[in-house]
């Protein structure tokens, strides 16, 4: 009898212990940490409808994801260098893909068949952006030249000369009126002209990457130096500064709503701010390299990062959780 009592209050513990496992696992912000390339993740997309994510890796492959189930459905290999450039089309039919080989692949969704090779960069390509009518591929890189391809037939329509260094980040404003292209500076071109509007200075760095709001309004740019500057894209007036960061931002990005700003860093830290007051709501640190690349779901839900610095993984954080969570890894700071 005693025997049996023993047996019933351990199998009680250990149920219980499990039970508490699991509400830990449910609560905790990471809902996913995906695994797959061999090299720092440099790039990240989501398709448009959030179904698939893909990312692009110093180990020269870009890796295809299935978010509903964590998935790697696919690996693409074409490109002989790392990959930095990578975006989805805006309606979901392309992802192109710039590489240290000086090439761009268009490829064909879903079938992910290598569409046409873009050749015209004379060194590394660091980004690629898509226009919101998705019919050109506007292009940056080492070569200190912007590139706009005709994603129809392939054919390279201007090239967009200004910058005195390498160009790192290149995007559209959602309201298709603005290119900008950022480097040792941030230079905002009208896409349909090709001509220069202005030049937006960085007097403590270079800029890393660069993101419009959703409504084309404010434009935000990572440091070399640490902090991210945010500018009236219409004024071209600089608003605000963002301290915190210790060492290099390499990412960026606004949230799909435009009410959150997220940025990452070599620091393995990424910080959260509120568009509304500019003020922090989160820093997620417990990261185990620096953090790469950056990337809000389409539907806000999720925010994705891409690890680098010895860190080869891919981490999705749920955004509803990390409003409330005060586990390992998270902390508000003032």
């Amino acid at each position: 009898m005693q025997m049996n009592l023993t047996v019933v209050w351990l199998a009680f513990f250990l149920l219980l212990g499990t039970v508490r496992h699991a509400h830990c696992q449910d609560n905790d912000p990471k809902l996913r940490v995906l695994q797959g390339h061999d090299g720092s993740v440099l790039g990240l997309s989501f398709s448009p409808d959030g179904r698939t994510l893909a990312s692009s890796s110093r180990d020269d492959i870009i890796c295809m994801w299935d978010m509903a189930t964590g998935k790697l459905t696919r690996k693409l290999i074409h490109h002989t260098d790392d990959i930095y450039g990578l975006e989805f089309s805006p309606d979901g039919r392309f992802l192109a893909s710039g590489s240290a080989d000086t090439t761009i692949c268009l490829w064909d969704v879903p079938s992910l068949e290598l569409r046409r090779t873009l050749n015209g960069h004379e060194d590394i390509v660091r980004s690629v952006t898509f226009s919101p009518d998705g019919k050109t591929l506007a292009s940056g890189g080492v070569d200190t030249t912007v590139r706009l391809w005709d994603v129809g037939t392939g054919k390279i329509k201007q090239i967009l000369k200004g910058h005195q260094g390498r160009i790192q980040s290149i995007v559209y404003s959602a309201n298709g009126r603005l290119l900008a292209s950022g480097g040792e500076s941030v230079r905002l071109w009208n896409p349909n002209t090709g001509i220069q509007l202005s030049v937006l200075e960085n007097p403590i760095g270079n800029f890393e990457t660069i993101a419009f709001s959703p409504d084309s309004k404010l434009l935000a740019g990572s440091s070399s130096a640490g902090p991210v500057l945010v500018w009236d894209a219409t004024a071209r007036k600089l608003l605000y500064t963002l301290e915190g960061h210790v060492l290099e931002t390499d990412s960026v990005d606004f949230s799909p709503d435009g009410k959150q700003l997220a940025s990452g860093s070599k620091d393995t830290t990424i910080r959260l701010y509120d568009t509304r007051t500019w003020t922090l709501l989160q820093t997620l640190t417990g990261n185990s390299g620096r953090i790469e690349s950056l990337e809000f779901s389409p539907d806000g839900r999720m925010l994705v990062h891409g690890g680098g610095g010895g860190d080869t993984s891919i981490t999705l954080w749920d955004l509803k959780k990390i409003r409330t969570a005060k586990g390992p890894g998270q902390g508000h700071e003032d």
